[in-house]
C-alpha cells in the first residue's frame, strides 16, 4: 500500500493556527472512548499548551497540503533518564496509514538525541476493550496480565507492535474496573 508522505517537525507557540488544530485533533481522537477526557476545545488547548512547555517534546505530523494530521508529546522524568509518551493522537480519518508508528519512533529518536533510556506511557481501558477491563485485578495479576485479551481495538496491540511491553497495570485507575495499563519500551540507540 503507498502511504502518504509526511513530515514530523516539532511544534511550538508560534504557530496558533497549529495548536488550534492540535487540540481539535485532540477532541476529535479521543471522542469515541472517553467523552469526558476533553469536554470542549478549552481543555483541549490546556493540555497541547502543558505539550508546549519548553522542557516537553511536542512533535506533529504533516502531510504533502501541511494539514496537521497527528502528534506526540513527550515529558521528562526520572531525572530525563524516562520519558512518559503522552498523548499521542492521528486524525481518525488517517488512522492506519503509518502515522502513530511514525511518530512514535520520531519520538524514540528524540528521546535518544536527549540520553533518555526508556519510554513509558499508561493506555487507560475506560471502556471495556480488554479483558483486564471489569476484572478484580488483584487476584491473580501475573495471570491475567499473561493471559490479556484485546476485545475492541484497544491500542495496547498498537503499542505492542511500536516495540512497547506492558510492565504493570493500575486497578481501579479511572473508577471500578477501569485500568491503567502501563507500557514500557527500551530507547534504541544508533
Amino acid at each position: 500500500m503507498n502511504r502518504p508522505a509526511i513530515q514530523i517537525v516539532t511544534i511550538t507557540m508560534a504557530n496558533p493556527d497549529v495548536r488550534l488544530a492540535a487540540a481539535n485533533l485532540l477532541v476529535e481522537g479521543f471522542r469515541e472512548h472517553w467523552p469526558s477526557a476533553w469536554p470542549d476545545i478549552d481543555a483541549a488547548l490546556a493540555e497541547i499548551d502543558d505539550a508546549l512547555d519548553p522542557g516537553m517534546i511536542c512533535r506533529g505530523a504533516f502531510d504533502s497540503t501541511g494539514q496537521l494530521v497527528g502528534w506526540i508529546g513527550g515529558r521528562s522524568a526520572y531525572g530525563g533518564n524516562v520519558w512518559e509518551l503522552h498523548p499521542l493522537v492521528v486524525s481518525p480519518a488517517r488512522q492506519d496509514e503509518g502515522i502513530g508508528r511514525a511518530l512514535v519512533s520520531d519520538l524514540e529518536a528524540q528521546v535518544a538525541a536527549r540520553g533518555g533510556l526508556t519510554i513509558f506511557l499508561g493506555t487507560d481501558d475506560e471502556d471495556s476493550q480488554t479483558s483486564l477491563s471489569n476484572a478484580n485485578l488483584y487476584l491473580d495479576l501475573p495471570g491475567q496480565l499473561a493471559a490479556v485479551r484485546n476485545l475492541r481495538r484497544h491500542p495496547y496491540e498498537f503499542y505492542q507492535r511500536c516495540g512497547f511491553v506492558i510492565v504493570g497495570v493500575i486497578p481501579d485507575a479511572n473508577g471500578v474496573g477501569k485500568p491503567d495499563i502501563l507500557m514500557a519500551k527500551q530507547v534504541t540507540r544508533s
